[in-house]
């Protein structure tokens, strides 16, 4: 039974059965799924007054577009275009709507906002999910990757975007980040057998780290239950907690982690809209550059307006790092106090003083190479730590 009247029309349907192995996936239906032909303009129509029906009838505030980028592309910039017009039409002011497009910066670009790689002037859906920074970021907090494999992609996302995301805070809008989801074989954090307990900072630390990047975050259920699967297939992370006891238990340790950190996200502004910096780091106070090994220390700053925040995160798991972070001068003068907003770990940390360095090498995220004198703040994290400065607002 096709629902509603409108869709029964042998025309609407692809009908060509699975794509042939190794050729265009973009021949035949998706998968065991009867695909229907988005570029056919009437059938267009039908499917956007039937999700306009959606957001009348059940008063939805937005939509996540599976697969978009399957989707003709004409018709995915239409879709979303109408669904917010529609939306606003009727004193909705911030529906939402995001795809799901398994891709790369320069995909992606073709269907957020006012796409800046396709032709037209439509406005597509508003953000994408971010996956350029799922490939990179998981792998980094868990100490396989280096630090410097952020910067990079976020420096191909600035060039990519360079008409629509500036340095810095408009890709909040834009992107939905995560850390792992539905379609994956295993969950971001993981329980050793022989030591459960051993990699939760690890699991608190990234889900900090992605609450204060840029971007819309995205929490995969179970998470705040400490949820672990991992297997050979998407079933090993869809893991049931209906019908278990207590399964939404308000005072598991993840959980209340996740409350702080998205208490502290709620009270620092800077960390929703700010613009965004990787801060270069140094060991020992002269030589100060990005992590370029696996293991290593990712330091950034959120700033808006006149308030910067500083984020730092230790991904070794067996090794502490003590050292210095630079952070905005003209904002953080020799001698201003810096707060520990947030920290994964129980122990309590005083407040951290400015201080001015002298002499220095700096490596710039660009490549060029200065010298200071810096502002820089010194720090001190254990394995797995993550530290959140700045001012208590």
């Amino acid at each position: 039974m096709v629902f509603p009247d409108e869709l029964r029309r042998n025309e609407y349907f692809r009908r060509q059965g699975g794509p042939s192995p190794g050729g265009p996936d973009t021949i035949g239906d998706f998968a065991s799924l009867k695909q229907l032909l988005s570029a056919n303009y009437e059938l267009g129509n039908v499917l956007i007054k039937c999700f306009q029906y959606l957001i009348a009838a059940f008063d939805v505030d937005g939509f996540r577009v599976d697969t978009l980028k399957y989707l003709d592309q004409a018709f995915a910039l239409r879709f979303g275009n109408a669904m917010r017009e529609y939306a606003l039409s009727i004193g909705k002011r911030n529906f939402f709507t995001y795809g799901e497009v398994y891709d790369n910066e320069e995909k992606i670009s073709q269907y957020i906002g006012r796409n800046v790689s396709a032709a037209g002037d439509l406005v597509g859906v508003d953000a994408s999910l971010d996956f350029p920074l799922f490939f990179r970021l998981p792998a980094v907090l868990k100490g396989m990757a280096p630090p410097s494999d952020i910067v990079d992609m976020y420096e191909v996302r600035k060039r990519v975007e360079q008409n629509i995301v500036s340095s810095h805070g408009e890709a909040t809008r834009f992107f939905v980040t995560f850390l792992d989801n539905h379609d994956q074989h295993s969950r971001f954090y993981y329980s050793d057998p022989a030591n459960p307990h051993r990699y939760d900072d690890q699991a608190t630390m990234g889900l900090a780290c992605l609450y204060a990047l840029p971007g819309i975050p995205c929490l995969y259920y179970g998470t705040e239950q400490g949820l672990h699967g991992n297997g050979d297939s998407d079933q090993n992370v869809r893991e049931a907690l209906w019908g278990k006891p207590n399964a939404f238990n308000p005072a598991n340790p993840f959980y209340t982690m996740v409350q702080r950190i998205t208490r502290v996200r709620s009270e620092q502004p800077a960390l929703r809209y700010g613009r965004f910096y990787f801060r270069p780091l140094s060991g020992n106070g002269e030589q100060f550059g990005v992590s370029t090994f696996p293991g290593g220390v990712l330091a950034f700053s959120r700033i808006l307006n006149d308030q910067e925040v500083v984020v730092v995160v230790n991904t070794s798991t067996g090794q502490g790092f003590a050292g210095f972070v630079i952070v905005d001068s003209s904002l953080n003068p020799p001698g201003t106090r810096l707060d520990v907003l947030l920290c994964n770990k129980d122990a309590p940390i005083g407040p951290r003083v400015v201080l001015s360095s002298g002499p220095v090498e700096i490596h710039e995220v660009g490549g060029a190479i200065s010298n200071g004198p810096a502002s820089v703040v010194a720090v001190e994290l254990g394995p797995m730590e993550i530290q959140i400065l700045g001012m208590a607002l």
